[in-house]
């Protein structure tokens, strides 16, 4: 009787062992998504500085008008290929998780985190807001408050 209960109590502790790594792991997958989830909102906003650089500075060459995309400010008609979770125009009710879209009436692009548990902001609004500024010079793109995404500051 006494090996049953041995082999019982090993195999309980072996099951405990094998949970709590299995919840560790589930954890640290979730940290990975925030980090990979933020690294694509980096890269979309640093695309889109770039395409208003590189637009501002063909302008400038070409001594042409202002580019009807520019016109409108919408930084995602500079974009080629446009992002695919670009959903366009606000439209009454709830943006899809991940997406993007250009609020003509702000001037401003929108992004709703999928991971919003990772998003510290002053308001409870758990969209990512970024301004676009007219010139001089290249259009600017600024957070309409500070967000904190896993200890780092947004910009």
């Amino acid at each position: 009787m006494r090996v049953q209960s041995g082999r019982l109590l090993e195999w309980g502790i072996l099951t405990v062992v094998v949970l709590l790594l299995i919840g560790i792991f589930g954890r640290q997958v979730r940290i990975v998504q925030g980090q990979a989830e933020v690294a694509a909102i980096k890269s979309t906003l640093g695309s889109i500085r770039t395409a208003f650089v590189l637009d501002h500075l063909k302008q400038q060459i070409d001594g042409n008008a202002r580019n009807v995309a520019l016109g409108q400010r919408n930084p995602f008609l500079l974009l080629e290929p446009t992002p695919p979770n670009y959903v366009g125009q606000p439209v009454k009710g709830e943006q899809p998780l991940g997406s993007w879209m250009f609020d003509a009436e702000c001037v401003c692009i929108v992004y709703t985190p999928v991971h919003s548990q990772f998003l510290e902001n002053a308001s409870a609004d758990p969209t990512l807001w970024f301004r676009i500024s007219p010139p001089p010079g290249p259009f600017q793109v600024t957070p309409t408050d500070r967000y904190v995404w896993q200890g780092e500051v947004l910009q």
